[in-house]
C-alpha cells in the first residue's frame, strides 16, 4: 500500500493518513493461535510470529498439539510445497522489495541470518562495497523486513535483525539447505535443520521477545522505574572475565541523553543458567560502572527457555537477580509489577 502512494506513483501526495498495522505480539499470537503450552506458543511464534493469515489460511489451520507434535507440525507445514506457507516466505521478498536489487536484498537477508547484525559485517560477509549495502538496507527496511536499532550501550552502532519470523527461518533454514531440499523429504530436512533453528532462528528471536517483554508487560515494578527501550548492549572493550555481551539491555525515560540503566540481562534459549552467568553480569555491570555508566539503579536479569539452577533461584530469593523462563513471559497482565511471574 505504501507503493501505491509514494515515488514515482501518480497517487503520490494524495494520501491523508498513513497508519502501520502492526501484527499481533507473542502474547497475543499465542491466543490467536489457541496455545496455551508457553514452550509451544513460542516455538510456533520463532516460525511465524504473529500474522494471522498464516494461521487461518497459510497453515490451513493447522495448530501443533503440543511441544511434542512441534516438530511433526513444521514438517506438515512450512516444509510441506503442498501448503501456503511453504512459499510465502519467498512471494513475501518479492512483493516488498519487486525488482529493485533483489538479488542484493536475498543476500543481505542471509547474511543477517547468519548472525551479522551491523552493516559493515554484512558488506564484508557479502563482499559488496558497503554504499552499495547501504541501499539495501534501506530498501529492506523501509519495506519493514528489516529492524534497525542502535545498540544499548554503544548508540552510534546500528544493529539490524530481520523483523519477519517466517523470513528468518527461510534464511536461517531453509535456504541453506535448498539443493538438498528438492531431493529429501520433510522429515530428513528437519531432521538436519533442527539444530541451525534452536542456535540461529529460536535463540535470537527468544532474545528479542524478552526484550519485548520487558519493554510492554515487566512494567514499573520489576525495574524500578518505566521500562522505555530495551536493547541488544555490547560495549567496545568488555573485561575477559564478564559477557561480552547482554542481550537485554532495559534502558528508562531520558530526554536527550540515554535513559537511566535499569537492567543488564542475559537470554539463554536452550541452557540452563547458573550463578556463575550472575558473575559474568556483574562484572560487565562494574566495568560500565568504570567507564561512566551509572549503575546505582541497574538490576542483573537471567531469562532462560530451559531454566535456572537452585542457587540462581536462592539467589533471586535474596534479591540479587531479576529470573525470567517461558512462564513468566507468556503469564500475568500488561503492566503487572511481577510481570506475569
Amino acid at each position: 500500500m505504501r507503493r501505491l502512494f509514494s515515488g514515482p506513483s501518480p497517487l503520490h501526495g494524495l494520501a491523508d493518513l498513513e497508519m502501520e498495522v502492526r501484527p499481533p505480539d507473542f502474547r497475543q499470537a499465542a491466543r490467536m493461535w489457541g496455545l496455551d503450552d508457553p514452550r509451544t506458543a513460542f516455538l510456533v511464534h520463532a516460525v511465524v510470529g504473529g500474522t494471522p493469515a498464516y494461521r487461518y489460511d497459510h497453515a490451513r489451520g493447522d495448530t501443533p498439539r503440543g511441544p511434542d507434535d512441534f516438530d511433526a507440525w513444521v514438517r506438515r507445514t512450512v516444509l510441506d510445497p503442498a501448503v501456503p506457507l511453504y512459499r510465502e516466505a519467498r512471494l513475501l521478498v518479492l512483493e516488498e522489495t519487486g525488482h529493485l536489487d533483489r538479488a542484493l536484498c536475498h543476500s543481505v537477508l542471509a547474511a543477517v541470518a547468519s548472525g551479522h547484525s551491523t552493516p559493515g559485517g554484512i558488506a564484508e560477509r557479502v563482499e559488496v562495497p558497503l554504499p552499495d549495502v547501504s541501499r539495501g538496507l534501506e530498501l529492506l527496511h523501509g519495506s519493514g523486513l528489516l529492524d534497525a536499532s542502535p545498540d544499548a550501550l554503544r548508540p552510534n552502532v546500528t544493529r539490524l535483525r530481520i523483523a519477519e519470523p517466517l523470513l528468518a527461518f527461510e534464511y536461517g533454514v531453509v535456504r541453506p539447505r535448498c539443493p538438498s531440499a528438492e531431493r529429501e523429504d520433510a522429515a530428513t530436512l528437519w531432521r538436519r535443520a533442527r539444530p541451525a533453528f534452536e542456535a540461529g532462528v529460536a535463540a535470537p528471536h527468544f532474545a528479542q521477545v524478552c526484550r519485548d517483554w520487558a519493554v510492554e508487560y515487566a512494567g514499573p515494578g520489576v525495574f524500578g522505574d518505566t521500562p522505555v527501550t530495551a536493547l541488544h548492549g555490547s560495549p567496545a572493550h568488555p573485561p575477559p572475565d564478564a559477557v561480552p555481551a547482554a542481550e537485554v539491555v532495559v534502558r528508562g525515560p531520558a530526554g536527550e541523553h540515554p535513559g537511566a540503566l535499569l537492567s543488564v540481562g542475559l537470554a539463554r534459549w536452550e541452557e540452563v543458567l547458573d550463578v556463575t552467568h550472575l558473575e559474568r553480569l556483574r562484572r560487565l555491570i562494574a566495568h560500565l560502572a568504570a567507564h561512566g555508566e551509572d549503575t546505582a539503579r541497574t538490576r542483573p536479569a537471567c531469562y532462560s527457555g530451559a531454566g535456572f539452577t537452585p542457587a540462581l533461584r536462592a539467589a533471586e530469593a535474596d534479591g540479587e537477580v531479576l529470573l525470567v523462563g517461558l512462564d513468566r513471559l507468556y503469564g500475568g497482565r500488561r503492566g503487572d509489577a511481577s510481570g506475569g511471574s
